[in-house]
């Protein structure tokens, strides 16, 4: 059995319930613990050989009446923004050091999702809190009341209210309270994410300087933008003739109104049937009641279940919609044995699932084991 924190705060809370349903049960867990017994981070998710930094800061000092919209900018910066990319770099320092993470600051539980330290690709994010209305009343420009983010070389020098400067050769993403859920909930499996995080290193890497006003504009400037070569979105553009790239307001706004978008959401509800099933097994996994010889947790990246769990949202759908069907379309046979075997492709080559039913209608359960592990070695 595994025991795991739910966060502390209320956003932390928030947090933890939009990683679980992106990484799902087994892989996110908030409030680790290093060596020292202190905290790691708010929230670390492990993925293959991703692993996903959080960490999660709350101030309204913006909300506090300061004339000086400069002074409280600062002050406001410097506690939730400044001090966390320095916390979110010293954490993957130890990290990349291979020294052990725990689930609880007595150390008992070590942190049960194992990656490699040396190799590891390490996503770092702050989820920064309490400036939303500030942002709002700066001007009536802001729609939704987004921090801009802008990546190029850092700098000391005046400061602009409500942009956070970040230098593009250390990356961090920054998120705030209106586009957390946006973020998490559009790209609510590990693929899709890292395959949005990924476009956005590309990008940061790649022009001089990469300027947006809200996270949420520079998703929508993705999803707009798709390789048909690559078979991939991208960020930026592909001429090769720009140094930079700037998203202003608006994009997120025009892009959920599209029809698109809608044919989109519309299309997606099916998938989340293969969501449920992955999660119940995680749970029943954490809960040391899962039944079987699976060998879930030792399984690692050979498991059925983690292999499900890799799956983007595109390739859910047509996976929940061959099992609805085959459901649908079993034969109401009674008295009877009738079997069904449905072999659904994974977005992964050479992977497949086996949908197997088996009408068992007047047997017991002893006797419908050999008849299903038979149908499995026959097909």
């Amino acid at each position: 059995m595994i025991t795991k924190s739910e966060g502390v705060t209320p956003t932390e809370r928030l947090l933890a319930d939009l990683c679980e349903r992106s990484f799902l049960k087994f892989w996110s867990y908030p409030n680790p613990y290093k060596e020292d017994g202190d905290e790691l981070c708010d929230l670390l998710a492990v993925f293959e050989n991703h692993v996903f930094v959080f960490f999660d800061r709350e101030c309204h000092v913006l909300d506090e009446g300061e004339k000086d919209v400069v002074v409280s900018w600062k002050r406001w910066k410097k506690k939730v923004i400044d001090k966390q990319v320095s916390s979110a770099h010293g954490a993957e320092r130890y990290i990349r050091s291979g020294r052990g993470i725990f689930l609880d600051a007595a150390k008992q539980t070590p942190f049960p999702v194992s990656f490699d330290a040396e190799s590891v690709t390490v996503h770092k994010i702050i989820v920064a809190h309490g400036a939303k209305e500030a942002c709002l009343r700066s001007s009536t420009d802001n729609v939704y009341g987004s921090l801009a983010i802008s990546y190029g070389q850092e700098y000391e020098g005046f400061q602009i209210p409500f942009l956070i400067r970040i230098d593009k050769n250390a990356p961090v993403h920054v998120l705030d309270s209106h586009n957390l859920p946006i973020v998490l909930g559009e790209l609510d499996t590990f693929s899709d994410l890292v395959l949005y995080l990924e476009a956005k290193t590309a990008a940061i890497e790649k022009f001089d300087w990469l300027t947006y006003c809200g996270e949420e504009n520079l998703l929508a400037h993705y999803f707009f933008n798709f390789d048909e070569n690559k078979q991939a979105h991208f960020i930026g553009t592909k001429q090769s003739n720009g140094n930079g790239i700037t998203i202003g307001e608006g994009e997120w706004r025009d892009f959920v109104a599209s029809p698109a978008y809608k044919r989109k959401k519309q299309a997606d509800k099916v998938s989340y049937l293969w969501d449920e099933l992955v999660q119940r097994t995680c749970q029943e996994a954490l809960d040391g009641t899962l039944m079987g010889n699976s060998g879930f947790v030792k399984g690692g990246r050979n498991g059925a279940v983690y292999v499900m769990a890799k799956e983007p949202r595109f390739v859910r759908r047509a996976l929940s919609e061959a099992m609805i069907n085959a459901v649908r379309d079993f034969p109401d046979t009674p008295h009877s044995l009738t079997t069904n075997i449905t072999l659904m492709p994974s977005y992964y080559e050479g992977t497949a699932y086996v949908f197997l039913q088996v009408n068992i209608d007047g047997m017991t359960e002893p006797d419908v084991g050999p008849i299903r592990r038979g149908c499995v070695s026959d097909s």
